[in-house]
């Protein structure tokens, strides 16, 4: 808590409004949308490495999260002060920080596909800088951002040795599919379960049956796209590809909107991520070359 209390002291509106934003790029939506943009558009395979980063690492962080049930600053210390525009976006528990776990899962995976070491520098500063801004506006303690930085830095690791197994080799996708899901499920049962015993309550479980569903999802819709569908990203020339993108993301956002009417349950939360991730991996990709093929 020192540290948050000297960045409290040195606050500016316009320091605040930048961290405002530069944290912001730490959030799901720009990374779905990052990824989309790859895997709809320009590297599937790529894109097929940052979902599983992502989406294990966000596995990992929520389970430790309800674990641990470590409180936001604010609430460790009541008479600090976290700068309010951000607390709205800063649910469950504290440790470790989700916005830099999403950070690390986007950018360190940029930092390695990289070949320039410019870019690699600012990729890994584009993390650490959205790590900061997390400590900066009050929401997480150096503690809650670091354990993040390292949690998704060895997944990420660890991932990128087996890249090739991941996106290369088809002899064992059912295997592949079915570890990512059973480690969903056993996320979800383990949020349940701390629910059910009273350990936690319903507002905390759902980060967790969040990420539990889009595990799921992904795992199902990876492993139908390698199996039945695999179409080619690269497809089409620039502006096609273009259409391709925004009409997805238009479509996605919809669709998040039209979901969330499911309500507000963890069920209904799992459910939703669910069928975002599906789809993303493969509804929309069957469908829209479809489509395309009708019309040529």
């Amino acid at each position: 808590m020192t540290f948050l209390w000297f960045l409290e002291g040195i606050r500016t509106p316009f320091m605040d409004r930048l961290m405002q934003l530069i944290t912001y790029f730490g959030q799901e939506i720009i990374i779905i949308a990052v990824i989309c943009a790859f895997y709809w558009c320009a590297d599937k395979r790529f894109a097929y490495l940052l979902g599983f980063t992502y989406f294990t690492a966000g596995l990992c962080v929520q389970a430790l999260k309800i674990t641990f049930r470590i409180p936001r600053p604010w609430v460790l210390d009541p008479e600090f002060t976290a700068v309010k525009s951000s607390m709205s976006g800063a649910t469950g528990y504290s440790f470790p920080s989700g916005h830099t776990q999403g950070a690390v899962c986007l950018f360190f995976p940029l930092s390695l596909k990289t070949q320039h070491m410019r870019q690699k520098v600012l990729c890994i500063l584009a993390f650490l800088l959205i790590g900061f801004s997390r400590m900066y506006l009050g929401c997480h303690t150096p503690k809650d951002v670091l354990a993040s930085i390292i949690i998704s830095v060895v997944v990420t690791c660890i991932l990128w040795h087996f890249k090739i197994f991941l996106t290369e080799d088809t002899s064992h996708l059912a295997l592949t599919a079915c570890i990512l899901a059973v480690i969903s499920v056993s996320a979800a049962a383990y949020s349940l379960y701390l629910n059910e015993t009273g350990t936690i309550e319903t507002k905390y479980a759902v980060d967790c049956f969040k990420a539990a569903g889009a595990g799921l999802g992904f795992s199902l819709g990876w492993y139908a796209e390698r199996k039945y569908l695999n179409f080619d990203s690269s497809a089409g020339s620039m502006k096609s590809r273009l259409i391709r993108l925004i009409l997805g993301l238009v479509l996605t956002f919809l669709i998040k909107e039209c979901l969330s009417l499911l309500g507000s349950s963890i069920l209904a939360k799992m459910t939703e991520y669910f069928i975002l991730v599906l789809w993303v991996l493969i509804i929309y990709p069957f469908l829209y070359f479809k489509v395309q093929r009708r019309t040529l």
